[in-house]
């Protein structure tokens, strides 16, 4: 499972989208968040190209473990449905 960094923002956001690509022309189609802290609206454009990337070779992602912040991104711009998101593991805890 690829696990991209803990920060995901404009300032890195090319290397992060990069990695990705490189994942998933290497089969890789779970990815795991639950390392990532930090995140702005330019993850966003990161996981809708990753997304696009893996589409375009036959799958789609499934996103493990999506922090609060970027879920919250994709609900207010209304991209959430186009990403495959993990149920939350009901064997950790909630605060």
């Amino acid at each position: 499972m690829y696990q991209p960094s803990t920060s995901l923002t404009f300032a890195n956001a090319r290397p992060a989208l990069e990695a990705g690509l490189r994942a998933i022309a290497q089969g890789e189609r779970a990815f795991d968040f639950g390392a990532t802290t930090t995140v702005d609206s330019s993850a966003v454009a990161v996981l809708l190209a990753w997304q696009r990337a893996a589409k375009e070779r036959g799958g789609s992602l499934v996103l493990h473990n999506l922090p609060a912040n970027l879920a919250s991104l994709l609900s207010l711009y209304d991209v959430a449905p186009l990403l495959e998101t993990a149920p939350a593991r009901a064997d950790l805890p909630h605060h």
